[in-house]
């Protein structure tokens, strides 16, 4: 579930390959908030599963900033939505560190089971933003290795990311599981 048309289309590229089809349900659920993701997503899959009744999975993506000891973390979104590009650059500049985290948690309830996976990269947030600015924070964060921000990167991010790790995983636990249904 996500209302996210830019995180939606990320995740059928990834998935459809593997033979996974996706059908977004775009309804609001009231996130819990917590800088304990793992908590906040098993929240927003059951509540999401009440709601939708068959399996799904949710996910949260956030940053975890080395300055800020792993903050903001369950929060990113408000705290993106406060700060934006821009402040939230010179904030981190600020700190003296530039490190971060970039991590998704993805929650899977196959209507008897809570499944999570897990993908994290690591990376630096550039004292300027680059690239395009509509997919949240993808314009503030330079993986590992890379001189580009993941907005700058474009699809090519999808070969790297901390969701595509996580989905990855989801994708073997399907396979896994598919003839024990």
């Amino acid at each position: 579930m996500s209302g996210n048309a830019h995180k939606i289309t990320e995740v059928q590229r990834i998935l459809a390959p593997v033979g996974v089809d996706v059908v977004p349900v775009s309804r609001k659920i009231e996130e819990l908030q917590t800088e304990d993701v793992e908590k906040l997503v098993r929240d927003k899959l059951i509540k999401a599963f009440e709601s939708i009744g068959r399996p799904l999975f949710v996910e949260h993506t956030g940053l975890y900033l080395s300055g800020l000891n792993g903050l903001p973390a369950g929060l990113t979104e408000i705290f993106w939505n406060r700060l934006e590009a821009d402040r939230f650059a010179n904030l981190v500049a600020g700190l003296g560190d530039a490190n971060v985290t970039a991590k998704t948690v993805l929650g899977y309830c196959d209507g008897h089971k809570i499944h999570l996976f897990e993908g994290a990269i690591e990376g630096t947030v550039p004292s300027v933003p680059a690239g395009s600015r509509d997919f949240q924070w993808d314009c503030v964060f330079v993986p590992n290795g890379s001189t580009l921000t993941f907005a700058e990167m474009g699809v090519a991010k999808d070969t790297i990311s901390m969701r595509r790790k996580a989905l990855d995983l989801f994708a073997d636990h399907l396979k896994s599981t598919k003839g024990t249904r």
